[in-house]
């Protein structure tokens, strides 16, 4: 796959999930691009839920409609108690939680936290 090819195949990804997050009603998405501090995914990708219901209901659309369009689905966790659900797509791995969960991992930071150390590290 060319670099080119590879950045449209993302691309369509990363908004096909947001589509399916937003089909469920799910809010304050954020797209993480971790390329630089992991070759575990590409992008990661945020979203609040205002119940473990709702949470559920998110991680089941983004499931199915990611693989109606023929992406893998890798596997899925948390969807017995629906705190916070993770869709693991490779490329992407979705992140669902409702909105106490989020704030106490705040995913977002320790990822950026991540990426401001990274830049202290110094070479030899």
């Amino acid at each position: 796959m060319t670099v080119e090819s590879e950045a449209t195949y993302l691309d369509a990804m990363k908004q096909a999930v947001i589509d399916a997050l937003e089909d469920i009603k799910g809010f304050d998405i954020a797209v993480m691009d971790v390329r630089k501090l992991t070759n575990m995914t590409s992008y990661m990708i945020v979203a609040s839920a205002t119940s473990s219901r709702q949470a559920k209901a998110m991680g089941d659309n983004v499931r199915e409609k990611l693989k109606e369009k023929g992406y893998e689905i890798r596997g899925t966790e948390g969807e017995k108690d629906g705190e916070w659900v993770l869709v693991d797509l490779n490329d992407i791995v979705v992140h669902i939680m409702i909105p106490a969960t989020r704030a106490y991992y705040n995913l977002e930071q320790l990822w950026g936290d991540a990426e401001a150390r990274r830049g202290h590290i110094k070479t030899a």
